[in-house]
């Protein structure tokens, strides 16, 4: 929403500019037709008009309070300078003095509409301009007439900026409500698509494998129904840590080698990019490779698993932070959210998910795990496995 905001601000900012610069513009012209005001007073409005000018520029860029200020005294200071000196202003002088009151100096309610303490300015300013408009043109000009152009310009100008400012956001909701729809189909669409490739992952395998050992192998050797009950078992292993293999025809699978050190970064992305497809975003920080022995890195790799698992279903929050460090003799994970958070002393003893699936998985390792949370506060695991 910040940067909607930043957008809304540039827009009234330029708005504002082309609006008080076609105005100043077209009272230059009026002031200088010939005998719409002494020449005295046209030379000396004119430095007035430039500054003028000047600041409607850089107020397209920026929304200063500063330079409202800035345009506003150098619009007085015209309308005084051609209303006042010399022996005042004709018709064509009155028209150049009521353009700038009511266009030039009314741009700047463009951007003085979106904010309580704006608005007071905005009223402020509109009293001020309005009381010495009226008073230049006094002798030349009905109040009520003069007035009434005013009461426009301003208006006019109030009512863009209050569109304006009111436009963005609710295109800014429209924009974020198109994205979470879209999120939200593309993963249905993921899980889906998903389900349908494990489906046939495993009628090709697993159920094949089970259908020959449900008829007794009748018709396959024994070694070679135990080499395809192994390659379904490693399998089944890469499927739990979140791999996806990738079907070259059908019964055929390409399946990762698993090697007796294998690299924790690779197998990390499979964990982020399965919880992000469930809607959990991970940001993971710290190392980026380490080697860890097979057994090792299964336990460590399901419970982060588990603990970002507990995260998604429990903690009320779609993020969490995954920290990785090691030295010489350990490796460690922290994974942190900003959820709800919970009593330590509440947790049921004979739960299985943090019991068993975190703190006996990593326990039969040789590692551990620490467990820090209060209600409203968050929570944050530490694990840690010996290399």
């Amino acid at each position: 929403m910040e940067l909607f905001a930043k957008e809304r601000d540039r827009l009234l900012s330029r708005v504002a500019r082309a609006y008080g610069l076609s105005f100043a513009v077209v009272s230059v012209l009026c002031a200088s037709i010939p005998g719409a005001v002494d020449f005295a007073s046209y030379v000396l409005a004119l430095p007035l008009y430039i500054v003028l000018g000047v600041s409607l520029v850089l107020l397209g860029n920026r929304r200063s309070l500063l330079l409202i200020a800035v345009v506003i005294g150098s619009g007085l200071g015209v309308i005084l300078v051609l209303g006042l000196t010399g022996s005042g202003p004709s018709a064509g002088g009155v028209s150049a003095i009521v353009q700038l009151g009511a266009g030039a100096l009314a741009a700047t309610a463009i951007v003085l509409s979106t904010e309580r303490i704006r608005i007071v300015v905005l009223v402020v300013l509109f009293l001020t301009v309005s009381a010495v408009t009226t008073a230049v043109t006094l002798a030349t000009e009905s109040p009520a007439r003069t007035l009434s152009i005013l009461v426009l310009g301003w208006g006019l100008a109030s009512i863009v900026g209050f569109w304006i400012s009111a436009a963005i956001p609710h295109a800014a909701r429209r924009i974020a409500s198109i994205g979470r729809a879209h999120r939200t189909e593309r993963q249905a669409s993921e899980r889906e698509a998903q389900r349908r490739q494990g489906a046939r992952l495993l009628h090709d395998t697993v159920l094949a494998t089970l259908t020959l050992l449900a008829h007794s192998g009748v018709g396959v050797a024994p070694a070679a129904l135990q080499q395809q009950a192994a390659d379904d078992a490693r399998l089944l292993r890469q499927l739990r840590l979140g791999a996806t293999p990738t079907p070259q025809s059908s019964g055929s699978y390409t399946l990762e080698t698993v090697v007796e050190e294998p690299a924790l970064g690779t197998t990390l992305e499979s964990v982020k990019q399965r919880f992000g497809r469930m809607g959990l975003e991970v940001s993971w920080h710290g190392t980026g490779q380490v080697l860890l022995p097979s057994d090792v890195l299964d336990a460590f790799l399901l419970a982060l698993a588990e603990c970002l698992e507990n995260v998604r279903r429990h903690s009320g929050v779609t993020e969490a932070h995954v920290t990785i460090t090691d030295d010489d003799t350990t490796v460690r994970a922290m994974v942190t959210d900003a959820g709800v958070g919970f009593n330590l002393d509440d947790i049921d003893s004979a739960r299985l998910g943090l019991k068993e699936s975190v703190i006996g998985r990593l326990r039969e390792v040789g590692g551990s795990a620490r467990l820090f949370s209060s209600p409203g506060a968050g929570t944050t695991v530490v694990l840690e496995v010996p290399r």
